[in-house]
């Protein structure tokens, strides 16, 4: 016979693990405080963009000469540190309208050289950048650059090495540096007073270098004024420079200029001389600027 203890224990049992089916198997309530919440599932697929290769960027066109609506150039600033002078070499360059537009583009150089006690800043200050402007703009020359050194010295030639590094490094600097014509025909070299000395002995000595030379109210060296007319005449004649003189009726370097005239004159060598009302002044040379600008010009092609 089952003890009693040991019945009831066993209803228990039973009725409990009735009781946990029972609730298992039966649906709860749904209440607002339980009902379940749906995630939104974003079903866009995820990477990571690849880097834009240049090829799949569409290119714009590369900017000519035809899309540039410049009127008015640059100027650069350089400079040349040698041993050879006791001081930088300085300069300004003159770049035309457009230049940066069309990279397949060259341009003829006219070098200019300032007179004594003035600075590379003397010919833009009489108005060869803003002249030379107004030129292209009306058709009159075609673009070209201009390259105007600092001579800071007084003496003559012979004593200091200006022109050994004029010749053997600014005028390779300056063709390396921008898109030059580096040929004679398309090279000239002018100045006014002390840099129109310069101007003639350059282009003298040099004229493998200069197809025209410019000497306006020109200071010519005394160390040049006995051995110019030799130097000239041994020039073949395909590389005599074309040469322009100008000065004004009250020019005080007026005894130095004629007598070289003459001798052009007389042995035949092509040149201009022209003599206008005017002193060896700044006021001279700033009312000649656009016609010195034309002529150098002439034989350039548009």
């Amino acid at each position: 016979m089952t003890p009693t203890w040991i019945f009831h224990r066993t209803t228990r049992l039973i009725l409990f693990l009735g009781l946990f089916l029972l609730g298992c198997s039966s649906p709860q309530p749904v209440s607002p405080s339980n009902r379940p919440v749906a995630i939104p599932v974003d079903k866009t697929p995820t990477f990571t963009p690849s880097p834009i290769s240049p090829a799949s960027v569409p290119l714009k066109g590369t900017p000519t000469a035809a899309d540039c609506t410049e009127t008015s150039g640059s100027v650069e600033k350089g400079v040349i540190k040698t041993p050879l002078l006791d001081k930088p070499m300085t300069y300004n360059v003159y770049l035309p309208p457009c230049f940066t537009f069309d990279k397949g583009k060259h341009y003829p150089v006219l070098y200019l050289l300032h007179g004594q006690n003035y600075d590379e800043s003397q010919w833009i200050r009489l108005g060869a950048a803003s002249s030379l402007d107004r030129l292209i703009a009306a058709g009159e020359v075609p673009p070209f650059i201009i390259v105007m050194p600092f001579d800071y010295s007084y003496k003559q030639p012979n004593e200091y090495n200006f022109e050994q590094v004029f010749v053997q490094l600014l005028i390779p600097q300056i063709d390396r540096t921008y898109r030059t014509l580096a040929d004679a025909p398309h090279r000239a070299v002018g100045g006014l007073s002390r840099g129109g000395a310069w101007a003639i002995r350059l282009g003298t000595r040099h004229p493998e270098l200069f197809g025209a030379i410019g000497g306006h109210s020109a200071a010519i060296f005394y160390v040049d004024e006995q051995s110019l007319n030799g130097r000239l005449l041994k020039i073949p004649a395909s590389q005599m420079p074309r040469i322009w003189l100008d000065m004004g009726d009250s020019d005080s370097e007026a005894d130095v200029i004629k007598p070289f005239e003459q001798f052009l004159t007389q042995n035949n060598i092509p040149h201009e001389l022209h003599i206008y009302v005017g002193w060896h002044d700044e006021k001279y040379w700033s009312a000649h600027v656009a016609e010195y600008l034309r002529w150098y010009a002439a034989n350039w092609a548009h």
